[in-house]
Order: structure tokens, then sequence, then C-alpha cells
């Protein structure tokens, strides 16, 4: 009874709050109570509340019944909810923590939403008419008791027994499953997240989407094993639930580690330092490493144009090397020093693994639900996917979209979908035979679609080159690793990799670098002296000139500068010189050509296509109906230096294309004539 009345003093204290919560119904069928004013207001009852919520929450409900609010009166589906519990242990806690000890407790949690279901009826008053006497008894359900309906006891007028239930009678309220999965920010490396479904009911229902952060407050409850056995399933019955727009860049940060991190932030030689970091047990790769730098801290965020589109500030990169020069390595670093990171590795990893999976849902009768997939999950941190050139060639295509819009677009099982993905995407795959070939073109060798290289921002191939000097300092650096305690100090990173975490999640968080007028003029001079440096070919296309300038955004960042100065223009301008060497650079013509990545014809490809099909032309014009022999375009063909087999390698393309046919053997003629 004393109970009773302190909820009647809490509530009657917020008869105004309430009444204007009211005002609208059913638009707001809840009325949300912080835990903190509770805990405030009586302390025992607040306690209580999370001891026994079943007995607590029915005296809230009741209490506000009899408040003579007409509205309340009128419509009894009106809630109380709690929101805002503690987040110390023993209140809002990880799903690996809720144990047995926490059955039918109210508990806080929080997670990424993996999996949604269909929102569904259920029978809040069952309608029951008693076979013997036609009397109709209404039985409530219990809210936590999900999987079976419950019937009378006993008829109250004729105490039988047997039961006819009326669905077209009866009350419903709306029902909806969930799955939640611990936020990959809050796992040591290696961890696996952790699942567990999530119940809704009526005003709580659609309020979230697959990808979503949320927290939420609920009741541990059991679910009964579908053959009879001693294991029961656990899931949390949701009182309150709501989205938050949080990335991993919440991480907790305490004042003392935030002065530490001003205090890095203040040394001239960060960026060197920062870079030095990144996986120093591996020797050299310096500009890989400092891209990944950049990569973790990533461009400014938020950047959205004035017809509302999204600029994307994730900074894409890919790892292109020979067996055994330690891509993985790289990876499974940033996996473990990103703030937020997902690893996959490429055989196995699907499509639907990185984007979205329909499934079928026991609950409703083998109906389809969205799944979301690793891209979905690492929104706003690192996706590190190894052996990327062995994932299957359609399931690579479902990434593009993920990585330019940033976006998950998904039909699947007749549910349509769109999921935010807005995650940077660190990729390491071997060349197309293994190893590189020195003696072709490096694009040639890259088993990946233009189209999705396109999409990466930088691109590093690593050759396993033979260089006695550098082999002896590799070797040394390796084993210093198996010898003494005093040596592997030696390879330590600079930066310790806890306080190295928080530094990139506090620049994320607080750092929204803006070009200076000369840092654009710097990128913009190079943009055009790059595009100029060929008449022919295609040295950059505007996605370098946007990468150049989250890459800029990036550096400014590693400083914890609002401001990006000429030197970190530089620092781009210098890392995209190296790549467009390494990758764009077209000996035949002496020039860089970028269509030599990201196209399927590089410009000095697409004039030997050219010339070939003129050839052709010519031999068919003189020779009429005898057509071009494959003999005569080869000899025709070297008198421009083609070679035979790249005169052939041309026909091949021509025929698979449609452009020629080969109706006799060795004899060619243009399709369309």
């Amino acid at each position: 009874m004393a109970e009773k009345e302190k909820v009647e003093g809490f509530l009657e204290a917020r008869r105004t709050d309430i009444q204007s919560r009211l005002s609208d119904y059913p638009k707001h069928k809840s009325y949300i109570i912080d835990f903190a004013d509770l805990e405030e207001y009586d302390s025992e009852i607040a306690e209580e509340l999370l001891r026994s919520p079943d007995d607590v929450l029915p005296v809230f409900d009741g209490v506000l019944s009899e408040m003579h609010i007409p509205t309340v009166a009128e419509n009894p589906l009106f809630h109380v909810r709690i929101n805002n519990i503690p987040k110390d242990p023993g209140y809002t806690l990880l799903v690996r923590d809720i144990t047995s000890d926490f059955i039918g407790r109210m508990i806080g949690a929080e997670g990424v939403v993996n999996k949604i279901s269909d929102v569904l009826p259920k029978v809040k008053v069952g309608h029951f008419v008693c076979l013997k006497c036609g009397e109709v008894n209404r039985e409530p359900q219990e809210a936590h008791h999900k999987h079976s309906l419950t019937s009378p006891m006993r008829c109250h007028a004729c105490q039988g027994r047997e039961f006819k239930f009326v669905p077209e009678e009866s009350d419903w309220i709306d029902i909806q499953r969930i799955e939640i999965q611990e936020p990959l920010e809050m796992l040591k490396g290696g961890d696996q997240a952790r699942r567990i479904e999530i119940w809704l009911e009526d005003d709580m229902v659609d309020r979230v989407t697959a990808g979503d952060k949320i927290t939420l407050t609920g009741t541990v409850r059991l679910s009964p094993p579908k053959s009879r056995g001693p294991v029961y399933q656990r899931f949390i019955d949701a009182n309150y639930i709501e989205s938050v727009e949080a990335e991993f860049e919440d991480i907790e940060i305490t004042p003392d580690e935030e002065k530490k991190i001003k205090k890095l932030a203040k040394d001239p030689k960060i960026y060197d330092k920062i870079t030095r970091s990144i996986a120093p047990s591996i020797y050299g790769y310096n500009e890989v490493k400092s891209a990944i730098a950049l990569q973790l801290f990533g461009g400014r965020h938020g950047k959205i144009l004035p017809d509302g589109t999204h600029v994307r500030s994730d900074i894409h990169l890919l790892l292109i090397g020979d067996p055994g020069v330690a891509k993985s390595r790289v990876l499974q670093y940033v996996d473990q020093i990103a703030p937020k990171s997902i690893y996959v590795s490429g055989k196995g990893t699907t499509g639907a693994g990185l984007t979205a999976s329909a499934e079928r849902d026991e609950l409703n009768e083998g109906a389809w639900t969205l799944k979301a997939g690793a891209l979905v999950l690492a929104g706003g941190g690192i996706a590190c996917i190894d052996e990327f050139d062995k994932i299957d060639k359609d399931d690579r295509s479902a990434m593009h979209e993920a990585m330019e819009q940033q976006t998950i677009s998904v039909a699947k099982a007749g549910i349509v979908a769109k999921f935010k993905a807005n995650t940077s995407v660190l990729a390491a795959s071997n060349p197309k035979f293994s190893r590189f070939d020195a003696y072709k073109p490096i694009a040639e060798q890259f088993d990946i679609p233009p189209t999705l290289l396109s999409r990466f921002d930088l691109i590093f191939p690593i050759r396993d080159e033979r260089d006695a000097t550098r082999d002896q300092r590799v070797a040394e650096h390796i084993l210093k690793m198996h010898r003494s305690e005093k040596e592997l100090a030696e390879i330590a990173p600079e930066i310790e990799a806890d306080i190295f975490r928080k530094y990139i999640a506090y620049a994320r968080r607080t750092c929204f670098p803006v070009l200076t007028k000369e840092a654009s003029d710097k990128i913009r001079d190079y943009y055009t002296e790059l595009r100029g440096r060929s008449k022919d070919s295609v040295a950059a296309t505007p996605r370098q000139l946007e990468a150049l300038v989250r890459l800029s955004e990036a550096s400014a960042k590693t400083r914890l500068s609002d401001v990006v100065t000429l030197n970190d223009v530089q620092a781009a301008v210098d890392l995209t010189e190296f790549v467009l060497r390494e990758i764009a650079y077209d000996a035949a013509t002496g020039t860089f050509d970028i269509d030599k990545v990201i196209t399927s014809h590089p410009k000095a490809k697409r004039d030997r296509i050219h010339l070939i099909e003129g050839i052709i032309k010519e031999l068919i014009s003189s020779r009429g109906e005898d057509g071009a022999s494959l003999q005569e375009v080869i000899e025709k063909a070297k008198e421009h230096n083609i070679d035979r087999m790249d005169a052939e390698g041309i026909i091949q393309e021509l025929k698979q294309n449609g452009t020629i046919y080969e109706p006799r053997h060795g004899k060619f003629f243009f399709a369309q004539e």
C-alpha cells in the first residue's frame, strides 16, 4: 500500500506533463519516466522496479488509470515506460553478461539491430465462449507469455472447462521481434559478438531498422524449448527502446586520457608517430601505413550538399600483393586497433554476408525477414576484407553501391529496403595469377572488376622483390620478435594501442576540418596539372579529386586540427603520386592513364583495338566477300608495332563482343555487314 502511495505521489507531481503527452493520443501512447528522476524521488521504489518489474509496473499503470485523465480512461492501452537505466555494471549490460541471474529482472542493454521481423497481431484480451452454457469469458493474456494462448480455468457462470476462442471479438496488440548484437566497439579483438532477441509491443514496433544502434530497457524472460527439454532460450521483453545516433566515436574517454590526447596532438611529429604506430611488427611499407592511418581518421563527417546528397567521408584502400608480404597481418592489426571493425575473409564471405540476407522467420510461419550484413554492422568503422579476389564475382558486385553511395538497397523475397552502410573498406587481394608478372602491365593483373576498383581511393601493389640489403633488414626486424624482451620492446608502437584507439575516436568525434582557400587552390592546381599531363589519356577523374579532399581532411584530423593546411594537402598529393606511379603509368605512351585501372581498356589498348578494326575494314573492302584473313591482319598489325599475341587477343575480344564474326576458319567479317 505504501508502495502505491509513493507511485501516486510521483505521478501526481507530473500530472501536467502526463496530460500534455496525452494530448496527441494515439500518436503517443506512452508516458516515459527517466529512471534517474524516479531514483531521486524514492530510491527504494527504483530498486524494487529493477528487481521485480512485473510487480511494480502494473502499479504504475493502475495509478495512471485512476488519475481521472479522460484519455487514459477511454484508451486503456497507455503505457508507463522507463528509460535511462544507469550505465553501471548490473544495470546496463552487454548481451554476454545477461546470465540466468537476471531472469525476471529489469535491465538496460544496448546493441546493433541486425534482424527485424514483420509486425504481427497478438491477443491482448481473449474472447472465449463456454461450450456448455454459451457464456462469454474475457481472459487477459499475460504480457510476457508469448508462446501460447491462455484460456480461462473455469467458466464464471457454470464452471465449465471447455471454451471456443473467438478471434474477431478479442482485443489485439501489435508485436514485433528484433535481434540485436553487441556493438563491435565493445568487443576485444577476436571476440564474437553475442546476440539476443528483443520483443516489442504496441507503440514500440517499427521504431528501428537493421543497422541502427539502440538502447533499451526491458525484462529478461525465458522462451521454452520446442521439444521438452531443460534448456530455455532467453529474450528481452522490451519496455522502452530508442535509436541513438552514435558511432564508434562514443568510446568512453576519461579526463586524464583527454589530456594525454591533446598533449599528443601538439607534438610536431605526431603524423610520423601515428604512421609508425601502424603495424610496427611489419618492416617498411611506409606509404601503405600512412594511407591506413588516414583511413582510420577519415575525412570530415556529415557533409551534406544543398540538394540533400551526403558526401562520402570514408576512405577505401586496396592492397594487392604477392603471397607472404604480410597483407593479412596488416588487416588483422587494423581490426584490433580500429575502435570499430569487422574482419572477414574471401572464401567464407558471400554478397549476402557483406550486405544483407533474407531469412525465414520460424515464428511467422516461414515468412521472410532481413538480416544486416558486415558492411551494415560495421557502420562508422572499418570492414577489413581479406582474400578479396576469392569472393565470388557475383557477390563482389553487391559492394558497388555500398562503397560509393554508402547505402545498401535490398529487394529480396518480396522485401524492399535500404540500409545505411557508412563503412570504410580495407581490402587485401592477390594478383590474378597469385604473383605479379614483371613482364605484364600491372593493371592487367588485377582480377577485380574495373568498376569496383574505381571506388577505392588508393590502390597499393606490394611486390615481393629480391633485394639483399632489404631482405637482411626484414629478417633482422622479424627475428627481434623472437629474441629477448629488450629487443621486442624496440618494435613496440610509439603510441600505446589503447590510447591510440581513443585518439582516433576523439578525433572523429570532435574534429571537422575545413579546407582553407590556399589548400583548396593547391588541390585544384594539382588536379588540373594531373589532368593536363597527357592530351590523349585520362590521368585522373573527379573521383581522384574527391579522394584528395578526404585524404587532406584526414591528415588534418591526425593533429586534431579544424583547418586543412598546405602540409595536409601535400601529404595527400604524395600518396596519390606514389599510387599513380605504381598502377597508372602507361609505358606505351610514357604518361599516366587512370583508365588502365578504372576501365577494362586503357587509352593505348583502345588505340590498338581501333587500329585492328581499321585493318579488317580495309581488307574486307579490298577483298569483298572473301573477308579478311587472320594471317593478313596479323601481318598488317606488325607494320604498326602490334605483335602477333596482342593482335590475336584483340581479334578474339572483337569476336566475343560481336563486332566481327568468323563464318569460315580464319576469315573475318563485320557483324553489321
